[in-house]
C-alpha cells in the first residue's frame, strides 16, 4: 500500500470555521428576520437536479450551461446537475407540488439559502462553491411587487449596516420588445462583428443581449455607442417602467437607470435590478441581482404565473462589509467559567456544567487539567461573565464560589441550589 498523499479541499471550495461562521450565521438570521417581516417564507430545494431544469430555464447558450455546469450521469444514467443559481428549483417545486393552486396565497412568497456550485475560474467572492441568498414572489403581476421586493433588499441591506451601495435598473420589456431591440441590436453589432471578441461573436445570433453584457473591454466600448431597449419598449413595457420608477421615488428609494444591463439568465422581462456596492472595485461589485419572470412557470408545465425575485452572493456581500468596516454584534461572551483545581473535582464540575446549561446558560470548563492560573485566564478571553471555582474542599464543605467577572462581586453557593435553581443564583449576580 503506497504513502498516503495529503488530502486537500477541492479547488473552488472553503472550509467555513467556527469564527468565520458566526458571521455568516448573523447575516442569515438577519435575512430570516426581514424577509419574514415581508411575507416570505423559507423554501429548500435539493442540491442537484435534472440537468434540464438549468438547460432549458437558465439557457442552453448560456455561459452556466455550456461551459460551467457541473453536470454528470448517475448511476440510474439519468443526466443530473449540481445547481448553478436558484430560482430554476425553486420554480420547479412551485410547479410540482402544486403552490399555484388557489388554496395558496397570493403572492406566494419564498426564500431560500445554501450552496451553489459553477466550474468557473476561483477568485474572491466566487468560488466554484459558492451561497446564494434568494427570494422569489409568484403570481402577481403588479409592479408594486417588483417594488416590494427592491425594497425589501434595500431593507435588508440597511439592516446589514451597509451604507455604500447603489441601486441600477432597467427594462427588458415584454416579448414583443425584445424581440423588436433583438433586431436593432443584431443590425448594429453585424457590421462591427470582425471587432468583437469571440465569447461575443458566438453570442451575436443566439443571444445578442448578452453582448451588452460582456467584461471584454474592446466589446464594451462597442456596445457604449448601441440603441437603448428603452427605445424600443411598446406602450405597455414603458408603462410598466415608469409605475416601477415611480413607486421608487414614492418610497425614497434611490436609483439609476442603466439602460445597457441585462441579465445574465434568458428567463427575465420587464424590471430588471443589480446592487453595488462602491467600496468594492473590479468586476465583482455585483451583490445582488434580480427582476421579473413571467413566463418560467409554464416552461415546467404549470399555469401561466407572473413572478419577480432576486438573488444575493453571500460571500460578495460578506466581503463588502468587510469593506465598509462594518461592525457586526457577533462577539463571543460565555455566562459561566468553571475552574476546577484537583483531578477530584472532575465529576462534579461535569455535573454542574450541564445544570448551568440546562437552566439555559451558556458554559465552559477545564477538561485539560491545567493549573488554575491558567483556567482564569481562558475566563477572560471568553469573556466570561461569571466565574465558578471549585476545589477538593469546597467539595467536601458542598459549596461552590462564584464570582462577578466585572463587579468581583463573590458568593459562596450550596452545589445543591446550582443543580436546583441557578437562575436566582444568576439574576442576584449579574
Amino acid at each position: 500500500m503506497g504513502e498516503l498523499k495529503k488530502v486537500q479541499r477541492p479547488k473552488g471550495t472553503s472550509d467555513l470555521l467556527p469564527e468565520e461562521l458566526k458571521k455568516w450565521q448573523y447575516l442569515e438570521q438577519t435575512a430570516r428576520k426581514v424577509f419574514e417581516r415581508y411575507q416570505f417564507f423559507e423554501l429548500r430545494t435539493p442540491l442537484f437536479e435534472h440537468y434540464e431544469v438549468f438547460a432549458r430555464t437558465v439557457g442552453e447558450t448560456s455561459d452556466i450551461v455550456s461551459k460551467e455546469m457541473y453536470d454528470f450521469y448517475d448511476k440510474g444514467d439519468r443526466h443530473i446537475a449540481l445547481r448553478p443559481e436558484g430560482t430554476a428549483g425553486v420554480v420547479r417545486a412551485f410547479v410540482e407540488n402544486k403552490l399555484f393552486g388557489p388554496e395558496h396565497k397570493k403572492p406566494y412568497k419564498v426564500y431560500y439559502m445554501g450552496p451553489m456550485f459553477r466550474y468557473e475560474r476561483p477568485q474572491a467572492g466566487r468560488m466554484r462553491q459558492f451561497h446564494q441568498l434568494g427570494v422569489e414572489a409568484f403570481g402577481s403581476d403588479n409592479s408594486a411587487v417588483d417594488v416590494e421586493t427592491i425594497a425589501m433588499l434595500m431593507d435588508f441591506l440597511k439592516c446589514l449596516g451597509l451604507k455604500h451601495t447603489k441601486l441600477v435598473i432597467n427594462s427588458l420589456g415584454d416579448k414583443e420588445s425584445r424581440a423588436s431591440y433583438r433586431k436593432a441590436l443584431i443590425a448594429f453589432l453585424e457590421p462591427q462583428m470582425e471587432k468583437l471578441s469571440e465569447n461575443s461573436r458566438r453570442r451575436l445570433h443566439e443571444n445578442p443581449l448578452r453582448v451588452l453584457d460582456s467584461k471584454d473591454k474592446k466589446d464594451q466600448k462597442i456596445v457604449a455607442s448601441a440603441p437603448s431597449i428603452l427605445d424600443y419598449l411598446n406602450e405597455e413595457s414603458r408603462q410598466y417602467f415608469t409605475t416601477v420608477i415611480n413607486m421608487l421615488e414614492e418610497l425614497g428609494i434611490p436609483y439609476k437607470i442603466n439602460s445597457n444591463m441585462v441579465r445574465g439568465l434568458d428567463y427575465y422581462n420587464h424590471t430588471i435590478f443589480e446592487v453595488m456596492s462602491l467600496k468594492m472595485s473590479g468586476v465583482q461589485t455585483t451583490i445582488a441581482a434580480g427582476g421579473r419572470y413571467n413566463n418560467l412557470v409554464e416552461y415546467f408545465g404549470g399555469p401561466e404565473t407572473p413572478a419577480v425575485g432576486f438573488g444575493i452572493g453571500v460571500e460578495r456581500l460578506l466581503l463588502t462589509m468587510d469593506a465598509e468596516e462594518v461592525d457586526l454584534p457577533v462577539k463571543k461572551t460565555l455566562d459561566v467559567y468553571i475552574v476546577t483545581v484537583g483531578e477530584e473535582t472532575n465529576f462534579k464540575s461535569l455535573k454542574l456544567i450541564q445544570a448551568i446549561r440546562q437552566a439555559g446558560y451558556s458554559a465552559g470548563c477545564d477538561f485539560l487539567g491545567r493549573k488554575a492560573k491558567a483556567q482564569f485566564k481562558t475566563a477572560d478571553k471568553e469573556q466570561a461573565k461569571l466565574i465558578m471555582t471549585i476545589g477538593a474542599s469546597k467539595l467536601t464543605a458542598g459549596v461552590v464560589n462564584i464570582k462577578n467577572a466585572k463587579t468581583r462581586k463573590e458568593v459562596s453557593v450550596p452545589l445543591q441550589q446550582v443543580y436546583e435553581n441557578f437562575t436566582d443564583i444568576y439574576k442576584k449576580l449579574i
